[in-house]
């Protein structure tokens, strides 16, 4: 089974514990932090993957690093994670809990890439079409800037995209004329 497979179902698991406990917010802010952490640490990570490590040494690791700043719901869990000997999938589980909180709450993420940064008046209109067109509750908006492509923006949602940019109408044009 695959590692998104299997951190996807200890995610659910994680989110079924967290209902029944009503703790779902905490479990989320807990898992957030989680995957900050070791998105700045890549030794962390290093060491969860590394099967020579013991696991009380990556379980002591896990509670001097989150033991004062998560829930006991999801230093449990990382214990069990941990002692189940599938250490190397908790920053995969850890991503995989947040879309699927994401996706209960009905909270969608799109990416704008654009020219220059953009105004807070585009970023309120982006956001409103997206909330109309994927009847979304909430939407974060994660901007890039790339210089080439000379103004308009390319949007992205999940594995949909809509690109507005210049450069790619130009690119058109161009093939356009080559025929």
């Amino acid at each position: 089974m695959s590692e998104i497979k299997v951190a996807s179902r200890y995610a659910k698991s994680l989110i079924d514990l967290a209902v029944e406990n009503n703790a779902l917010e905490s479990a989320y802010n807990d898992m957030v932090l989680f995957e900050k952490v070791v998105d700045e640490t890549p030794e962390l990570e290093a060491i969860l993957k590394n099967p020579i490590v013991p696991l009380d040494k990556k379980t002591g690791i896990l509670n001097g690093i989150f033991a004062d700043k998560v829930s006991t719901l999801t230093i449990s869990f990382f214990k069990i994670v941990v002692s189940k000997g599938r250490s190397s999938i908790l920053f995969a589980t850890a991503k995989q809990f947040v879309q699927q909180y994401n996706l209960i709450k009905g909270i969608v993420t799109a990416d704008v890439t654009t020219a220059s940064a953009l105004s807070p008046a585009a970023k309120e209109q982006i956001v409103a079409i997206v909330k109309r067109e994927l009847n979304a509750n909430q939407v974060i908006v994660n901007e890039k800037i790339n210089e080439k492509l000379i103004g308009g923006f390319i949007l992205k949602v999940g594995d949909k995209q809509f690109d507005a940019s210049i450069a790619s109408g130009l690119s058109k044009l161009k093939k356009e004329f080559a025929q």
